[in-house]
């Protein structure tokens, strides 16, 4: 009789943090966490890393059991996120919704993980798409709210949906005439009209990186935080920085459809340090910084002045196996490495970053033998194996540093040879078989590292009997390792 007591015990327990968290404020600094890398940090690792540098919340993509029994008795606030391959299940209705929420929501809340938010698909209205998930995401959202109501929590964890920012926009470019787009406007009405009566938030991924990339004439400075000379003037407001003018044009298509205190959460914003011109750790410091200064001072923005933004960034840690056809810089996110090691200074409560609150780096992080692949000195560069063998280890392994203003741009020939093969023995784990290449590599002791290319050493795999075989899209792995090879030749 004794186990029975004590388990009642531990889950009342249990219970009692999670009140107790319940009770903190939703304010606070929060972060994607991603997972598509070769060999990622054990979750508790990753947990310490979260609480070290003091990130109140953080957004999953999928309920990976693993992660959230780290997160148990943290502190920290959860967003959980269900991928868009599950929505066609989820709309259904009945027993699939139960089944998820029971085995991922009230399963972990009952163990004291303090999950605030269900997101209910990941930008599923994306044009790109081509309208696959329209018909499914408002249904899965409304199984998933009465799986929680049914389970006794709904009242306690809301239901949303992480929309990218191209769901609304304005004809005029201003912040004040902005709309939902026309051709799902019907759709986000329903969606935002059950926001509303759920008392959950409106979830919008803004990008001014993406913006600036995908238009060679927008004005850098317009993306930061510091004034521009290209300032946007909307009647008697003035906005000197994309992401106001964005988070503005949101909260008037809200007001324009009679919808003006939903709240706004700012599901993923950041900026990369690789794989662009534009993106770099100079860059993304400034603006990452920028950003939380502008949280830390609770201004909010010229349309919910005194309204602190509520955001995560994007994202924790760099992800070597994201799709890259956005473009290579996609998987350089992170404010940390892969290993979490921190990329550059950077204070979540606000300030320079300089002084005290810089991010930590992780702690306990294991690595392989110092030793890397390159290529054999006495190779010859016009072998066509050479072209071969950099052409399949770019598709299988990250070549995404290598290109024009990378971090890896002034590497010579041989030096851009000697990196593929590196990156693709270390996310084998430093198999010999991956440092072969018929014959033209060698491993070293001597570390290949140049300036600011950084030739990795893999962590210990969290499970060792899986090294990384996932390969990138045909197409763009092959047009990736065409124009490496263009730069070697």
């Amino acid at each position: 009789m004794a186990r029975p007591v004590a388990g009642g015990l531990a889950k009342a327990a249990a219970l009692l943090v999670l009140v107790l968290c319940m009770a903190r404020r939703s304010d606070g600094v929060g972060v994607n966490w991603g997972t598509q890398l070769s060999n990622p940090l054990p979750a508790s690792t990753m947990v310490r890393l979260l609480k070290d540098n003091g990130f109140d919340k953080v957004k999953l993509f999928d309920a990976e059991e693993s992660i959230l029994g780290a997160l148990r008795g943290s502190g920290i606030q959860v967003m959980v996120g269900i991928p868009n391959d599950m929505l066609a299940d989820l709309a259904g209705g009945g027993k699939a919704a139960e089944h998820w929420v029971k085995a991922n929501v009230s399963k972990h809340v009952s163990d004291g993980v303090d999950i605030r938010f269900v997101a209910v698909g990941n930008e599923p209205f994306l044009t790109t798409f081509n309208g696959t998930y329209l018909n499914t995401t408002f249904p899965a959202m409304q199984s998933v709210q009465a799986a929680l109501a049914k389970a006794g929590l709904g009242g306690r964890v809301k239901v949303t949906v992480a929309l990218n920012a191209d769901v609304y926009q304005s004809p005029t470019g201003k912040p004040s005439d902005g709309g939902f787009r026309d051709d799902i406007r019907g759709l986000m009405l329903s969606i935002v009209q059950f926001l509303a009566s759920n008392g959950a938030p409106f979830v919008a991924n803004v990008y001014p990186f993406i913006s600036l990339y995908a238009d060679p004439n927008f004005p850098l400075d317009y993306a930061f935080f510091q004034g521009s000379s290209s300032a946007v003037v909307d009647g008697g407001v003035t906005y000197e920085n994309t992401f106001d003018a964005n988070h503005d044009t949101l909260v008037a298509a809200l007001r324009r459809n009679g919808f003006p205190d939903v709240p706004i959460v700012v599901g993923e914003v950041g900026w990369p340090t690789d794989g662009d011109a534009n993106a770099n750790p100079e860059y993304a410091r400034q603006f990452n910084q920028g950003l939380l200064d502008h949280i830390a001072s609770g201004k909010g923005t010229p349309l919910r002045p005194g309204v602190p933004v509520d955001a995560y960034l994007f994202s924790l840690v760099d992800e070597d196996q994201k799709s890259i056809r956005p473009g290579n810089f996609e998987r350089h996110w992170g404010v940390f490495y892969y290993d979490g090691q921190p990329k550059y200074p950077l204070s979540l409560r606000g300030g320079d970053g300089d002084g005290a609150g810089t991010l930590v780096p992780a702690k306990g992080v294991e690595y392989l033998k110092k030793q890397w692949c390159v290529l054999k000195r006495d190779a010859d560069l016009a072998d066509q194996k050479v072209g071969d063998s950099v052409s399949y280890a770019c598709g299988q392994a990250d070549c995404t540093s290598l290109g024009y203003k990378t971090s890896c741009s002034g590497l010579d020939p041989r030096g851009n040879v000697s990196y593929a093969f590196n990156s693709y023995y270390q996310s084998n784990d430093q198999d010999d078989q991956a440092c072969n290449f018929g014959g033209l590599a060698t491993t070293t002791t001597v570390n290949p590292s140049s300036g600011t290319c950084r030739f990795i050493i893999q962590i210990v795999p969290t499970d060792p009997t899986s090294a990384a075989t996932t390969s990138v899209a045909g197409g763009v792995a092959t047009l990736l390792a065409a124009l490496l090879l263009h730069r070697l030749f």
